[in-house]
């Protein structure tokens, strides 16, 4: 009877295991896998048909050194993360205190908030291309007809006001999802707290500023780090504005919308097939997305989390 039962111990023990087996496979295959035969694939000259050759770390030698537009690339990445995270975060934090003081039609207006962020990228790339447009856009029809503008500007033909349509069309991508994670945590806050304040006087900006802001410093910490993290992969955007696949040259107005994965792309995939040249790049990404990433969270995080 001892035997039997430890038997069904055992038995019972490895269906945690047996459970949890396809996700481990699914992972070892599909994530790990590629990340180390990535690596791998950057120490060798290769398109992708012919024999490899392996050449070092001339990759990511030819990459820091010789290659000044991957440096550009990465400073157009950085020059539209500085102008959309800002504005994202003040945005989707004054959309969510606007929104949770709500008495009457809440849902309704977070929910028209939140639509932009579940738009495909193709549409939102229709939406702005036609905003923008030079000749027939309805920003330069405005503007003329109120006489700002004497005649249409080329608003995607000028490198900053093309890098500024880029961070716009990731502020109205994501302000709204901004907005949901920032009413989660006034959720999260007591009530106690407010009725203590009103009952000391304190203004709603005052309560606004000294009570909720600062409670929600941990929420603004994670969409920071996590906004960095996902703009320095930041492709559809640009790519969608200039011209699509079917576009014989890359970047918009001197390269001025070229992201870091858009290049990447580029190298590996359309132009150039340089497979072990696009690993370099990949990997160089990651790590100044670590370093980026370790520095906005130090900056915001303050000298009582160091």
């Amino acid at each position: 009877m001892k035997k039997s039962g430890a038997g069904y111990s055992r038995k019972i023990q490895m269906w945690p295991y047996l459970f949890a087996l396809p996700f481990v496979l699914s992972y070892l295959i599909f994530q790990l896998f590629p990340v180390g035969y990535s690596f791998f694939l950057s120490l060798f000259d290769w398109n992708g048909v012919s024999d490899r050759e392996f050449i070092g770390l001339k990759n990511y030698s030819d990459l820091l050194f010789h290659d000044p537009l991957f440096w550009k690339s990465l400073r157009n990445t950085i020059t539209i993360m500085m102008l959309a995270i800002p504005l994202t975060i003040g945005i989707g934090l004054l959309l969510a205190q606007l929104t949770f003081q709500l008495v009457k039609g809440k849902r309704f207006f977070q929910t028209a908030i939140f639509t932009p962020y579940i738009t495909t990228p193709v549409a939102i790339g229709f939406i702005f291309s036609y905003m923008f447009d030079w000749q027939s856009g309805i920003l330069n029809t405005i503007l003329t007809k109120i006489g700002v503008l004497a005649e249409p500007y080329y608003w995607l033909q000028t490198p900053f006001t093309a890098q500024c349509i880029i961070a716009l069309m990731f502020v109205w991508k994501n302000f709204g999802y901004f907005m949901t994670i920032y009413l989660a945590g006034m959720t999260a806050i007591p009530q106690d707290v407010y009725e203590a304040a009103k009952m000391d006087g304190s203004s709603s900006v005052n309560t606004f500023f000294k009570i909720t802001l600062p409670l929600l410093k941990n929420i603004s910490i994670f969409l920071i780090v996590t906004t960095i993290i996902t703009g320095f992969q930041l492709f559809d955007e640009p790519k969608l504005l200039y011209g699509g696949w079917g576009a014989n040259t890359i970047g918009g107005p001197d390269n001025a919308a070229l992201t870091v994965i858009w290049k990447f792309v580029d190298n590996s995939f359309i132009s150039d097939s340089r497979m072990g040249y696009g690993s370099a790049m990949a990997y160089m990404l990651f790590i100044f997305i670590v370093i980026f990433s370790l520095i906005s969270y130090r900056v915001t995080s303050g000298k009582a989390d160091k």
